[in-house]
């Protein structure tokens, strides 16, 4: 049942955005009463919140089983900053920036998501960088994910195939 309510949380976010997010929604098309809801997540931003750590951990999971490919290195990191997860979260993001308590709850969440993407980011890159090249990469493919909102899927490729690049030719060590 929770898992139901996450995955439906994370669909209604997509979807929705979290504006249109309601929990009643998320109860129906989780296909459990509005109570069972309650019982479990008490509050819309424990749930949205919830639902986004899910599909982090179950990210981070599928990441972490696969075999790392250290030669497409950004493009993996990039990889990281798309599909339903990114657009959940980003939707949380901007509702975060007026809303004190989805804030509060957030703060936590992207602790984790920060954490995890050093991890992830120094297994991926060895040691072919240092911490401040590996976090500017990260906040280079979070940019160029939020900004791909407004490119078409070709777009987005082949500013990616340029700029990425661009990236690892500056940064490498010699």
């Amino acid at each position: 049942m929770r898992t139901r309510l996450l995955e439906a949380a994370v669909d209604s976010l997509v979807e929705l955005g979290y504006a249109g997010t309601t929990t009643q929604g998320i109860a129906r098309r989780a296909g459990v009463s509005r109570g069972a809801q309650l019982h479990h997540f008490p509050t819309k931003e424990s749930l949205v919140v919830a639902a986004v750590e899910y599909l982090v951990d179950k990210r981070m999971a599928e990441i972490l089983a696969a075999e790392v490919d250290t030669d497409r290195g950004i493009d993996v990191l990039a990889d990281a900053f798309s599909g339903p997860l990114f657009y959940a979260a980003l939707e949380l993001w901007v509702a975060a920036r007026t809303d004190s308590a989805l804030f509060e709850a957030m703060v936590p969440l992207e602790r984790k998501v920060t954490e995890a993407l050093r991890h992830g980011s120094a297994e991926v890159f060895g040691d072919r960088y240092d911490a401040d090249t590996i976090e500017l990469g990260i906040e280079l493919v979070r940019g160029l994910a939020v900004s791909a909102l407004f490119r078409t899927p070709e777009a987005d490729r082949s500013l990616r195939a340029r700029l990425l690049p661009a990236w690892e030719s500056k940064v490498k060590k010699s």
